[in-house]
């Protein structure tokens, strides 16, 4: 894909965050079956960067280290990208 073609994509799916900034889902990257890979490696060259995930809560009990699978969490892909303001103009 064409830098200014992908610019075109992410200004249509991202939505605006209060700092001026955007915020872009994953999934709508995905659904909308662009070449995902050059879209990541536009949105990174950009300074944009996954949004960080929140620590889960803590699991409790005698056995909440096995109910919640942490190790998990941490390879999961992340489910939105932040562009800082200006990125898209």
């Amino acid at each position: 894909m064409e830098d200014d073609d992908i610019r075109a994509l992410v200004k249509r799916l991202a939505r605006p965050r209060g700092d001026g900034g955007a915020v872009i889902e994953r999934a709508a990257i995905l659904a909308e079956a662009a070449d995902f890979t050059s879209v990541i490696a536009w949105i990174a060259n950009h300074d944009g960067q996954p949004e960080a995930r929140l620590a889960p809560a803590s699991a409790h009990g005698l056995h909440g280290s096995r109910v919640s699978d942490r190790g998990a969490e941490q390879h999961r892909p992340p489910l939105r990208y932040v562009l800082p303001g200006g990125s898209l103009n």
